[in-house]
């Protein structure tokens, strides 16, 4: 018994020893987890923005009342008739490029002239300046401008006193406000600028608010313009004052050649182009033996408007300040931008041609 109680001890403490062994054994080592990579970060692209996406429209407050364009500011100047000649020492022409409104016609013999209005534009350089007729003065009559020249001829300076009409003349009345270029020989150097006119306005105290004519009514952009095709209309004045008008499909407008060749700006060498051409025929009569003229442009009479390489026959009559077109009784919208009139006689040559070869005289 004593025997057997030794072997159960010796078994508890060779057990107890195997415990305490146990408890003192180096634990085994766990492995290291693997790294988890960091996630990339994440770039956010803008919106891709189509190249044909059109630009939001400028709504205006304002547009300039003889072009349509429009425009930040209210104008209500009033507008400035010069005269500008056309021989050919007189080309090119300063200034011609920026008049809202610019009426061509003959002025003596087979010599045209330009009257300009200047109004949305303020051009530094204008001319050369030259004399006045009193067509010429009854169209800046009607649309109330201070009208500017250099001499007239003896209707024209009887017209004017009579009618007292407001006009800047470099001969006698007004030669501090122009000035003559070194570059070509007189008459054909005679210059001036909006700016120098009205600041003589200002010094001598003529009036600078517009008795506006009624409201031109202009086309929408998306205006559609029907009519026989005319890519390119020739106006056949005389030899050396052939006028011809190339349509722009990129540009929508007339660029315009004179005498066979570019019509450009002196200052700049920009094209003169229009948005609106306007044919009238009317009647003119022969004063003296210089070649001076009577001429008509009250009205009413016949003629062609040409816009966006279109052109239909219309009416047209003085009215409300403006020589406007009619068709069918209804004033025609112009398209907004430049306008020019060509004023002929009924004996002239007038051809509208489209690009295939085709074309038409008109008169």
């Amino acid at each position: 018994m004593k025997r057997k109680r030794k072997w159960t001890r010796a078994l508890m403490v060779i057990m107890a020893i195997i415990v305490a062994l146990a408890g003192c054994a180096k634990p085994a080592e766990e492995p290291e987890p693997e790294p988890v990579p960091e996630p990339e970060p994440q770039v956010i692209q803008p919106p891709a923005v189509s190249e044909t996406e059109p630009e939001p429209e400028i709504v205006y407050p304002y547009t300039f009342p003889l072009t349509g364009i429009g425009t930040e500011e209210l104008l209500d100047d009033r507008p400035l008739l010069m005269l500008i000649e056309n021989h050919r020492d007189a080309r090119p022409q300063s200034g011609l490029i920026d008049a809202d409104i610019v009426y061509e016609i003959l002025a003596e013999g087979e010599i045209t002239r330009f009257a300009a209005v200047f109004h949305s534009e303020k051009p530094e350089v204008i001319g050369p300046i030259r004399s006045l007729r009193p067509y010429y003065a009854q169209i800046g009559e009607a649309i109330d401008a201070l009208i500017v020249h250099a001499g007239y001829s003896p209707a024209a300076l009887e017209y004017v006193q009579k009618k007292k009409l407001d006009h800047f003349d470099e001969i006698y009345n007004a030669g501090a406000y122009f000035w003559r270029s070194n570059e070509r020989k007189a008459p054909h150097n005679l210059y001036t600028s909006t700016e120098l006119i009205r600041q003589g306005m200002e010094n001598k105290k003529v009036r600078s608010e517009w008795k506006a004519p009624a409201a031109i009514p202009f086309a929408d952009k998306d205006a559609v313009i029907t009519g026989e095709t005319a890519d390119t209309v020739l106006v056949e004045y005389y030899a050396g004052y052939k006028v011809e008008y190339v349509y722009d499909a990129e540009k929508g407008t007339y660029l315009r050649h004179m005498a066979g060749s570019p019509h450009v700006d002196k200052e700049t060498g920009e094209r003169i182009e229009a948005a609106n051409v306007m044919i009238i025929e009317t009647s003119h009569r022969v004063l003296d033996d210089v070649g001076r003229r009577e001429v008509n442009i009250y009205g009413p009479g016949e003629g062609w408007l040409v816009q966006q390489g279109k052109v239909r026959k219309i009416e047209w009559k003085l009215v409300d300040g403006l020589i406007r077109p009619y068709i069918n009784g209804e004033e025609v919208a112009l398209i907004p931008g430049k306008t020019w009139v060509q004023v002929i006689s009924s004996n002239l040559k007038v051809t509208f041609s489209a690009k295939d070869g085709d074309s038409s005289t008109a008169s």
